[in-house]
C-alpha cells in the first residue's frame, strides 16, 4: 500500500468514525451499534471504494446518503 492509498484509507475509516458518532447521537443507539448499522449499508461499502471519490464528502453528506437508502429513496441516493 503506499502513501496515498493510506490516506485515503485513514480518510475513509476518520469519516466511518464520525458517521457512526452522528448516527449514534441521532439514534440513541451506542457508537458500537451504530458503526455496525452503518456496515450493513450499500453507502458504507461504497464509501469503501476509492474510485467512487464519496471519501471526499463530508459525514453530513454521508448520513443524507444513509436515510435515502433507509427509506428506498434510490434516485436521490444516487444524486446524493
Amino acid at each position: 500500500m503506499n502513501v496515498n492509498e493510506q490516506s485515503i484509507r485513514f480518510t475513509i475509516d476518520v469519516i466511518a468514525a464520525k458517521v457512526a458518532e452522528m448516527l449514534s447521537r441521532e439514534t440513541g443507539k451506542a457508537a458500537t451499534e451504530a458503526l455496525s448499522d452503518f456496515m450493513a449499508t450499500k453507502t458504507y461499502r461504497l464509501l469503501l471504494n476509492p474510485k467512487s471519490f464519496l471519501f471526499l464528502e463530508s459525514p453530513a453528506y454521508i448520513i443524507d446518503m444513509i436515510a435515502a437508502e433507509q427509506s428506498g429513496d434510490w434516485g436521490t441516493w444516487l444524486e446524493v
